[in-house]
């Protein structure tokens, strides 16, 4: 099967299609080749996998990693699979990377189109290595000794009553799930610069869960945040899918941040997502993020992959 597969590069910091696969249960060969230029390519888009349901998307989660719980907070009705459902056009529209507020962030997400609007509803993706590497040596040397708290207090499902007021939503169900999500609050702090335990690259780590950078004031700690979210998410280090039934989209969480573009009114939209298990973010000087409050033993197991430079 791997003697098949074709990858198509689509931006020179970010992304790439992968063609002549058929998604489900990998060989082993084939499960190298994706996760070979998921390393490439930050991430990777699937045409064309119709035939996907939850079982052989998680079939296809297992062939690449360890696939976590849904979530740390939200249930999902004993569901493998994370369900996503905007709320009257809402949806992850905040660039983030996923479940940072943890001490063991995904090492990628695999998500798929299960009902899309007639327009918009796009996902860009940013990447952080990018941004890092084009850094200035100063603002560099800057960032590799700061570390930023991350938590779940504020979910980018954000209760906005004048969508749920014109899509004549349930607001009740919004705000059981906003109350589910924040029902734990985890807080952990992150290196602003980790180090990809399988690519040894750095990559900026912020996003929307981070909350403050350590060891500074608040007006400081705010422009700090902006130098280098700003960084992130220039356009040439970022690559915008227009998503078609069928389509799967897998991005490495260590090295990304993505946003839901929110343009498609009061349509709905329905993605599913399962996350691979990653292991703890590591600093430039070799120290582990470090968990302030709640435990993610049950969300996830730590995974820490070899590096494949020694």
């Amino acid at each position: 099967m791997g003697s098949d597969l074709r990858v198509v590069q689509l931006g020179e910091n970010i992304g790439a299609r992968v063609d002549g696969v058929r998604l489900g249960e990998l060989d082993a060969e084939t499960a190298a080749a994706i996760n070979q230029a998921l390393l490439r390519h930050k991430v990777v888009f699937f045409r064309g996998q119709r035939h996907l349901d939850d079982d052989a998307h998680y079939a296809f989660a297992e062939s690449l990693g360890v696939p976590t719980t849904p979530h740390p907070t939200l249930r999902f009705e004993g569901s493998r699979v994370m369900r996503l459902e905007s709320f009257g056009g809402g949806g992850a529209n905040q660039w983030h990377t996923d479940v940072t507020f943890v001490d063991r962030p995904p090492k990628a997400s695999i998500l798929r189109a299960v009902e899309l609007p007639s327009y918009g509803g796009t996902t860009t993706w940013a990447s952080t290595v990018a941004a890092y590497r084009q850094l200035p040596q100063p603002l560099q040397d800057l960032a590799e000794n700061l570390w930023a708290l991350h938590n779940n207090a504020f979910d980018y499902a954000q209760v906005d009553p004048a969508k749920l007021a014109a899509a004549e939503a349930n607001p009740e169900a919004l705000l059981k799930y906003t109350a589910e999500f924040q029902s734990t609050l985890f807080e952990t702090q992150h290196p602003v610069v980790r180090v990809h335990p399988e690519t040894s690259e750095r990559a900026l780590l912020l996003g929307a869960f981070a909350k403050s950078i350590l060891g500074v004031n608040g007006a400081e700690s705010q422009a700090l945040y902006r130098i280098f979210q700003d960084r992130i998410t220039w356009l040439e280090n970022t690559i915008r899918w227009n998503w078609e039934l069928g389509d799967v989209a897998m991005w490495d969480n260590r090295a990304t941040q993505h946003y839901a573009v929110s343009d498609y009114g009061n349509q709905p939209r329905r993605m599913h997502r399962i996350t691979l298990a990653g292991d703890i973010p590591v600093s430039v000087r070799g120290e582990r993020s470090r968990a302030i409050q709640g435990d993610a033993t049950e969300y996830s197991v730590i995974d820490t992959p070899k590096p494949l430079v020694a």
